[in-house]
């Protein structure tokens, strides 16, 4: 497929309830809406951890989800029966945090070193020390409080409501799993994890990362002209599908200009994109298109660069490839104007003694990192206009439909 078959597309006329008008910022700066999203979506909705099973294998492996904007503190461990779960981390004796560190391992049973009541690894109060001083044993709420964890192709979900209104599954969707859950997630693990705590609200720093618009301009230095069509100078997206609460996009990529030999001007990126998966890398003809996942480069085009599916509501899988993606994984703080960003990418592990893959797997690494610092300068300063009162509404083009469409599910899911 040619950006050029596309003609006169505009996907955003395709879907008249979301408008073609200009955008409110209010969810990016309102106090009021920041509980609402508080109350109606983070503290009742699946959210993505953005880590996956094979990083706590054993029984007693356990890491921590701090959420700031509902100020919980959450133990996703798996237990001697091999089930993940996820408790509260709370001693029922006096509130007691049980673990502190981001990723442990607990022989056994969870115990606080405040009085030494200890917990099985199911959640149940094993022990509780000078027992027979207590009054009421037999009535008081001793066993950790839960918290729901489920997993979609091996990707960790937890939601704060010990009793969801929906499954996880049914939160996914069945269109998102037919297109999507035959991805090799299990085949990768995670080669490299950013983290950052970013002065601008979790809307501003979600919409970056659903726009492929941005790149051909912002990224010039990271990823220079890896998206302009001369036949097609004002597209750069193949495909758009909104998939319930999700969205999904598709985007082209210039291989011609990419696969350039840039062995003079930029001999180690040159290198790097050769002998391992990169930016530059032609991963389309890596592996053939038709083993791929029928929703990952869905066109089948050998002009591509990369896919964005954003799960509601915080979670964006960049696809980079056969067995190559990122999670980005956004989060509100506890103010409206606060958010922390963790961006881990997947791929392949490393072969025993693979000097060679090794070295490209770390210049993937630290292109990455400049990419992603690129990204997060600019949503300080939008922030800030925003706060000045002078920002209040965004025009979007059409192929910043995932935009528009994430505003109007967070509306409905604060407003219903």
């Amino acid at each position: 497929m040619k950006l050029s078959d596309l003609q006169n597309t505009r996907w955003t006329l395709n879907h008249p309830n979301l408008g073609t008008g200009p955008v409110s910022t209010q969810a990016y700066s309102s106090p009021e809406y920041f509980e609402l999203i508080r109350d109606k979506v983070f503290k009742k909705t699946w959210i993505c951890t953005g880590k996956r099973i094979d990083e706590i294998p054993n029984p007693g492996d356990y890491f921590l989800e701090e959420t700031e904007i509902t100020g919980t503190s959450v133990i996703i461990i798996r237990g001697l029966d091999n089930k993940i779960r996820g408790f509260h981390n709370t001693c029922l004796h006096r509130g007691t945090q049980l673990v502190f560190e981001s990723y442990g391992n607990v022989k056994g049973k969870l115990t606080c070193i405040y009085h030494g009541w200890a917990y099985g690894l199911n959640g149940k109060n094993m022990v509780i020390t000078e027992r027979e001083m207590f009054f009421d044993l037999e009535t008081m709420e001793k066993d950790l409080i839960p918290v729901s964890v489920d997993t979609w192709s091996g990707i960790i979900f937890m939601n704060l409501d010990p009793s969801p209104k929906e499954t996880l599954l049914q939160h996914i969707g069945p269109e998102v799993d037919d297109l999507f859950g035959a991805y090799p997630f299990e085949t990768t693990s995670v080669q490299v994890s950013y983290r950052a705590d970013l002065d601008c609200s979790w809307p501003v720093l979600r919409d970056s990362q659903i726009d492929g618009y941005h790149l051909k301009y912002l990224h010039k230095r990271s990823a220079p002209n890896f998206m302009e069509s001369e036949e097609s100078p004002n597209r750069h997206a193949y495909d758009f599908k909104l998939l319930g609460k999700h969205g999904f996009g598709s985007f082209y990529g210039n291989r011609a200009k990419i696969g350039a030999d840039l062995s003079k001007v930029a001999p180690v990126a040159s290198l790097a994109s050769k002998v391992g998966q990169t930016l530059a890398s032609d991963t389309a003809r890596r592996v053939e298109l038709s083993q791929w996942a029928k929703g990952v480069n869905p066109t089948r085009s050998t002009d591509w660069f990369f896919d964005i599916l954003y799960i509601f509501p915080n979670a964006h899988f960049i696809f980079l490839g056969y067995q190559q993606y990122i999670i980005h994984k956004m989060m509100p703080a506890k103010v409206v104007d606060k958010s922390s960003w963790n961006a881990r990418y997947f791929a392949p592990p490393m072969p025993e003694g693979g000097l060679v893959d090794r070295w490209a797997a770390e210049y993937m690494k630290y292109s990455l990192r400049d990419l992603w610092r690129e990204d997060g300068n600019t949503t300080m300063g939008a922030q800030r206009s925003i706060n000045s009162g002078v920002f209040k509404k965004m025009y979007l083009q059409d192929q910043e439909i995932l935009i528009r469409h994430a505003e109007k599910v967070l509306e409905e899911a604060v407003r219903f």
